[in-house]
This record gives C-alpha cells, sequence and structure tokens, in this order.
C-alpha cells in the first residue's frame, strides 16, 4: 500500500538535537512542514554525505518552514557519539531521531527486516500530518537536498493553490498548469 496522503502515524522516540537528548513525537510533525529522511546507519560511508548535504542546506529548508528529522534504527547515544567525532555530522543542528526498536521504520514501511536497518527513505509530510512524498533508494545511492529542497518547493505550491500542478523539472517563479479538459492532448 502506498503511504502517499495517509497520516503519519503514532511513535514516541529519543532524539539528539543541538547538544541535548528530546522526545519527539509525530505530534512534533504537525501544524509545519516536515521532512523525515531515513538512513541505514551512523558510522558508516554514504549516510554521513547525504546528512552532511542536509545540514549544509538546512538553512534553506528553515525558511520554507521545514523541519528535518534524520532517523536511523541507532540509539540517540550513538547520533550523539558520531556527532561528538565526525566533522560532517558535527554539522546537523537538526533533529536526529534513533529508533532501536524499529517502530517509526515500520510505521513508514523502510524497515529491512533480516538487517535491522531502514532503507534510504524520504518522506515529505504537510502540516495536517499527511505524508505528500516517498522516494526509497537503494543503499548504495545517495540523495541530493537541493532536489528535496526543489520537491518540498513544488508541494507547497500545490498546496496553496489549488488547481494548478507543477510539470516535471519545476522550480519555484516558472509556470505552472491549470490541469482541464482544453489541455487534453495538448502538451
Amino acid at each position: 500500500m502506498s503511504l502517499i496522503n495517509t497520516e503519519v502515524k503514532p511513535f514516541v522516540a529519543k532524539a539528539f538535537k543541538q547538544g541535548k537528548f528530546i522526545d519527539v513525537t509525530e505530534a512534533d510533525m504537525m501544524d509545519k512542514w516536515s521532512v523525515v529522511f531515513f538512513y541505514p546507519a551512523d558510522f558508516t560511508f554514504v549516510c554521513p554525505t547525504e546528512l552532511e548535504d542536509l545540514a549544509d542546506n538546512y538553512a534553506e529548508f528553515q525558511k520554507l518552514g521545514v523541519e528535518i528529522y534524520a532517523v536511523s534504527t541507532d540509539t540517540h547515544f550513538s547520533h550523539k557519539a558520531w556527532h561528538d567525532v565526525s566533522p560532517a555530522i558535527k554539522k546537523i543542528n537538526y533533529v536526529m531521531v534513533g529508533d532501536p526498536t524499529h517502530a517509526i521504520s515500520r510505521n513508514f514501511e523502510v524497515l529491512i527486516e533480516n538487517a535491522g536497518l531502514a532503507d534510504r527513505g524520504t518522506f515529505v509530510i504537510d502540516p495536517d500530518g499527511i505524508i505528500q512524498i516517498v522516494e526509497i533508494t537503494a543503499g548504495g545511492i545517495g540523495r541530493d537536498a537541493k532536489e528535496l529542497l526543489r520537491k518540498v518547493k513544488a508541494a507547497q505550491y500545490v498546496a496553496s493553490h489549488p488547481g494548478e500542478v507543477c510539470p516535471a523539472k519545476w522550480h519555484e517563479g516558472e509556470k505552472t498548469l491549470a490541469p482541464s479538459l482544453d489541455l487534453v492532448g495538448k502538451i
């Protein structure tokens, strides 16, 4: 079953953010846009490049009113230890959620059961807690924060402009489409 247009399921987790341990639930994702960014494990190879890319673009996400939640099946203690020793991870100011029980990974259907790790899953959630974007990639394929920013802007545009849609490669300020009978077969 697709998770598109479904509500985020309840969860409770411990997280690491800016030198502190915090509690996080699905309620924290309400009333704002959120990105839930699953990655397989701390202290690995592709993961720190992705998380650093998000850290380097975090201010742009914040300007859009978006909070980022990076999630792996590691503990919040592991996130802190990784933050303390890795120059790439030290840049992170967003929330790093621990999912050692695998509950969140199962909720988002990204758990690799036989490995106890999460797939590289990216979920964009609207202020009502509804999943608008789902992207899952294989373990060896890193994601791009700028492309994610483009998709978030498109989702926000569509949400605030009923009756309009964003075509392929759409960027903020470019022309959108208003689906109608008149457009059928003319694009």
